[in-house]
């Protein structure tokens, strides 16, 4: 079974379903451009765009995790794991009001991990 690319912590998790049950379905996406710079951020789907160059990485609790092609090119070695932090970030995500926000916590992989990764999707 491929290795995933991304992954979410149980606290993280927690505030995911919280979230879903406010605001139904929800997309990440990572830039490494504006607002948070590389911040993960979560919308609603349909609230937000995905660009012909965004990657999707895989999901995390049902929701679809995007990433700028220019980022993935400099994280494509690395496993995210999702997490959460208190205090508010200054960008547009969902969590903000709760006084928390969504952080990437990323190591390399293995070279067992490399050899068998799960296949990324390009937005085209």
């Amino acid at each position: 079974m491929p290795f995933k690319r991304i992954d979410v912590t149980e606290a993280a998790e927690k505030v995911i379903k919280q979230l879903q049950g406010k605001h139904g379905k929800l997309i990440f996406h990572m830039s490494g451009g504006c607002c948070d710079g590389s911040a993960p951020m979560c919308f609603e789907e349909g609230d937000f765009l995905i660009g012909s160059r965004d990657i999707k990485l895989g999901s995390i609790c049902g929701c679809d995790f995007y990433m700028s092609e220019d980022l993935f090119e400099y994280m494509k070695n690395t496993h995210i794991t999702i997490d959460i932090t208190e205090g508010r970030g200054s960008s547009f995500s969902l969590e903000i009001p709760l006084g928390v926000r969504f952080v990437a916590v990323s190591r390399l992989f293995t070279p067992e991990e490399e050899s068998d990764l799960e296949p990324i999707v390009h937005n085209s």
